[in-house]
């Protein structure tokens, strides 16, 4: 029992160091943009290993270089309360819990049937801005619970260490918009030829919507449902309030 007790401590101790790196890493950030993330150096090692090259586009602006459309129309699109929530809007969060119940269900009911096979239930669904930047930032792309656990601290603790404006600039500087395309500035270069300050509001929109699935989206630039959500986006955009 004492030596578990001592492996407990050491795992307790482990967790809280952890934590407090993490801290002091956000914290930096009011003053030292992140270099790359963790999923930005994923990204890399796949393209990597799959051309034998690194094309990459990425120039990091401060968030009075992108136009306040761009602005509104990602948060209307990915996070429509990102300034009213710390870090996590507990709304969403129980529409996605109820979504992996009923697809755990909807698993189990397939393994009866097919029980040569593993059942594997993705946990998805309910990560506001916040979460995002953080599973970027620090986590794999794995979907575990223990993962979406880490996400929820770490999306609290660059709440309270950040303002809500350099979460949105970190965020709008790192998230990706294409193959080795990350970043704002890089997006407006690669599919408008513009500085992304002088983005207007369709432009900002189409980028917008491109975000949960970029690399898909850059290969069906004229896509019917890109323009139909971009009208919903630009619909949306006036009621946003930027931080």
């Amino acid at each position: 029992m004492r030596a578990f007790g001592r492996w407990l401590m050491l795992l307790v101790l482990a967790a809280v160091g952890l934590q407090l790196f993490f801290a002091v890493r956000i914290l930096a950030m009011n003053w030292i943009a992140p270099e790359s993330t963790s999923f930005q150096r994923s990204q890399a090692w796949q393209i990597l290993k799959q051309q034998g090259q690194l094309p990459w586009r990425q120039e990091s602006v401060e968030i009075k270089a992108m136009s306040a459309s761009l602005q509104r129309a990602v948060i209307a699109s990915e996070d429509a309360a990102f300034t009213q929530h710390h870090g996590i809007w507990w709304q969403s969060l129980e529409k996605a819990w109820e979504k992996n119940a009923r697809a755990k269900v909807q698993a189990e009911k397939r393994a009866q049937r097919q029980p040569d096979k593993p059942v594997e239930v993705k946990i998805v669904g309910g990560s506001t801005i916040t979460q995002q930047l953080a599973k970027n930032l620090f986590l794999s792309g794995e979907r575990t619970l223990v993962r979406k656990g880490q996400e929820m601290v770490l999306a609290l603790t660059l709440e309270t260490l950040l303002s809500k404006e350099r979460i949105l600039e970190i965020y709008l500087n790192s998230v990706e918009w294409g193959e080795g395309v990350f970043g704002a500035e890089a997006a407006a270069q690669h599919y408008f030829r513009k500085s992304a300050a002088r983005l207007n509001a369709w432009e900002a929109s189409r980028l917008a919507v491109m975000l949960p699935r970029p690399r898909y989206f850059e290969k069906l630039p004229q896509s019917a449902y890109l323009s139909r959500r971009a009208e919903t986006i630009m619909a949306r955009m006036n009621d946003v309030v930027l931080p």
